[in-house]
């Protein structure tokens, strides 16, 4: 049998969990994200163009940080389909940074190797890598790199497309530097020294 005091320190130790878990997203992500202001209505998940792929709205993936289930978040693929689109937080009555939320458990599930499938982690990371070495994103090499490590066997299905979009000028074959590309790199250096800090 479970006496009071028993019961009110557990219930205690549950809500400093929860705390700590919000605490923790919420610091490791840049500017005030409101998430403790949460009200669980619903609109983030309702206006997500990628909800119906996602295996939690974000609303239960607030409800879970809130609960203390963090490796079920991070193995969660809610945050690795946001397409950044934004609609989540200019709709979200409270004013919650979703989005933004979204890319820090993006980073934490990768730093803690709990994603299920690297899909989308590689997708994320090639990425990158064309934008820190030209200075933008390089669609064709992205595609080709993408689907040749994730889904060899649909390759042949996308010539058609790829096709269309060579001769009509909507895709290069090479990659281009931008201008200023030093300045860019500069910035990214000065954005991974103070993420370090953090």
């Amino acid at each position: 049998m479970v006496n009071g005091s028993d019961l009110a320190l557990e219930v205690e130790l549950l809500e400093a969990e929860e705390l700590n878990l919000v605490a923790l997203v919420e610091a490791q992500t840049p500017g005030d994200t409101r998430l403790a202001m949460c009200i669980q209505c619903g609109t983030c998940g309702g206006s997500c163009p990628s909800g119906p792929d996602m295996d939690h709205t974000p609303r239960q993936i607030f409800a879970m940080l809130r609960a203390g289930f963090k490796d079920d978040v991070l193995r969660s693929n809610t945050p690795w389909y946001c397409v950044s689109c934004y609609l989540c937080t200019v709709r979200c009555p409270q004013e919650i940074r979703i989005t933004d939320l979204m890319y820090t458990l993006k980073r934490m599930s990768v730093e803690a190797g709990l994603y299920e499938d690297s899909t989308a982690p590689d997708l994320s990371g090639t990425f990158v890598d064309y934008v820190e070495r030209y200075g933008r994103s390089f669609e064709f090499g992205l595609a080709t790199r993408h689907n040749l490590r994730h889904r060899p066997l649909s390759m042949p299905s996308m010539v058609p497309m790829g096709f269309g979009m060579l001769t009509k000028g909507r895709m290069d074959l090479t990659p281009h530097q931008i201008e200023g590309l030093d300045q860019l790199r500069s910035i990214l250096r000065r954005a991974k020294e103070l993420e370090a800090v953090q």
